[in-house]
């Protein structure tokens, strides 16, 4: 079945994710406008990509929403957010889990800020900061396109809690293509051909690296 994916529907959103409340799904159809709005502003996503937006970039963030089910009130760090990827789409579609987004660009940070109040999401908080130099520990570290993993790992390996609650170990949660860096844990890679059938997707993996 062909389905539209351009900017303004969140069609794809609803055909991969059918339990989606009304409010969610209104939530995600906004995304298109708010993004567009933004993106002429300042360059949360590439130009040439807004188009492609709900499924370059909200439907890649929630491949992480496809390999885990997370329990109430799980902490999750997006670390180096940039546009709000993975963070603000998995925040919407996961009202009970507490996210943190940051991100070093005081502009890119800004505009995340605005985009949440603007949905009304009260389950993220943002922070201007190096990742690296946010204190506390978290359930998952998110992220998507920050670094090479091993240098992700240097940042985040202090920061993750030892107590898991979920049906995955505390870790890392990391979306990327191939090749894959050797890290120092356990790894399992998660293709997201699996979840979604878009050519897209055939090369991009979610990589869980736990074992701290």
């Amino acid at each position: 079945m062909d389905l539209p994916k351009n900017l303004y529907t969140a069609s794809i959103v609803c055909h991969y994710f059918p339990d989606l409340s009304p409010t969610q799904i209104a939530l995600f159809d906004r995304l298109g406008a708010i993004y567009a709005d933004w993106n002429a502003t300042i360059n949360l996503i590439s130009r040439k990509d807004i188009d492609h937006l709900y499924l370059h970039h909200v439907l890649h963030s929630l491949a992480i929403a496809k390999v885990i089910t997370f329990t109430a009130h799980t902490r999750i760090l997006d670390f180096g957010t940039g546009g709000g990827f993975p963070g603000i789409p998995l925040a919407i579609a996961l009202p009970e889990v507490d996210f943190h987004l940051v991100d070093a660009t005081l502009k890119k940070i800004q505009a995340v800020e605005a985009i949440a109040d603007t949905l009304g999401l009260k389950n993220i908080r943002v922070s201007w900061a190096r990742g690296e130099r946010i204190k506390g520990v978290y359930d998952f570290i998110v992220g998507r396109g920050v670094t090479n993993l091993n240098l992700f790992y240097s940042w985040v390996k202090d920061k993750i809690a030892l107590k898991s609650k979920n049906s995955l170990p505390n870790g890392i949660l990391y979306l990327k293509g191939a090749p894959f860096e050797t890290l120092p844990l356990s790894m399992d890679l998660y293709p997201i051909k699996r979840y979604f059938t878009e050519p897209f997707f055939r090369e991009k993996y979610l990589v869980h690296a736990y074992g701290m």
